[in-house]
């Protein structure tokens, strides 16, 4: 099981991991922002747009509040300025709520339904946490591919950098 610190190391993670994606983003055009790279979403804004969108469902599903699009390809926007400020605002959702929780809480069980199977699920807040964090590493990896076959910069995402340059995680 998850625990609130690492939980709460996570989320934070993954906003320093998405602030440095869209800075490389914003370095692309807007050609080569939306072109198909061959990525399960296509192009670096229908990852990103995909990214925001699964957090929104999660976070619908954790919370009982929020936006929950009914596809997971849906494009919430199509521009990066108010893509990124969306993402800032979702991530910052994240860690607040993520804060809030309790070890009882993260052991106890949620319902939802898929997107893709509507059917109920119950199962133990913990492991979706882990399914939430790790989701967006996969994708990242996909951006990362992009920018990298674009023959950009791209930025590392290793978890033992944000560690060293925010000291979360270090002990």
């Amino acid at each position: 099981m998850i625990s609130p610190d690492t939980a709460g190391m996570f989320a934070r993670y993954n906003r320093w991991c998405n602030e440095r994606l869209y800075d490389a983003a914003a370095e692309l055009s807007d050609a080569d922002f939306t072109a198909d790279r061959g990525v399960f979403f296509g192009s670096m804004m229908g990852t990103l747009n995909h990214l925001l969108v699964t957090d929104r469902i999660w976070m619908k599903r954790f919370t009982g509040r929020g936006e929950a699009p009914a596809t997971l390809d849906a494009i919430l926007f199509e521009a990066l300025a108010p893509l990124r400020a969306a993402r800032r605002a979702e991530d910052e959702r994240i860690i607040a709520w993520i804060d809030s929780l309790s070890e009882s809480d993260l052991a106890a069980t949620f319902t939802y339904q898929p997107v893709t199977n509507p059917r109920d699920i119950t199962q133990p807040l913990s492991p979706a946490l882990s399914h939430l964090f790790n989701h967006q590493t996969h994708h990242r990896g996909q951006a990362h591919a992009i920018l990298t076959g674009l023959k950009r910069s791209a930025p590392s995402f290793d978890m033992i950098a944000f560690q060293r340059e925010t000291g979360i995680g270090m002990g």
